[in-house]
Parts: structure tokens; sequence; C-alpha cells
């Protein structure tokens, strides 16, 4: 099984979806967003997981991007 959360490819007007085990979290344009779904979600350290990829997957483009390509 691969990791419970996905940060979705850069949508054409910027931001990515994030999904936590198949369930819209938000459109993050930043990490900051997206640490706070993660809060949300019930992961308070979630700053600390954002490059593990046994908890976060990046589709594509680069972590940490939220630009369109």
């Amino acid at each position: 099984m691969g990791a419970p959360i996905v940060v979705h490819r850069p949508s054409p007007t910027g931001g990515r979806r994030v999904t936590a085990s198949g369930e819209i979290l938000g459109l993050a344009y930043d990490d900051l967003d997206l640490v706070e779904f993660l809060r949300r979600a019930g992961l308070p350290e979630a700053e600390r997981i954002l490059d593990d990829p046994q908890w976060v997957e990046w589709r594509g483009g680069r972590a940490h991007e939220y630009q369109a390509a």
C-alpha cells in the first residue's frame, strides 16, 4: 500500500489537491496550507512528515512546488 497522504500534481491555476486515505483535504498553495490540512486531519506533527515517503507521496511535480507547470 502507498503513502496515506497524496499531494497531487499542480493544477493549471496553481495549488495542489491534497488527499488523505482517498478523502480530499483541500487545495494547498504552499507548505503552510498543507501542514494546516494535515493538522486538521489529526497529524499534529505534520511538518515533520512532509518529506517522509511512508507518509506523503508527491505526484506530478517536485515536492514543495505549488505553481502550475
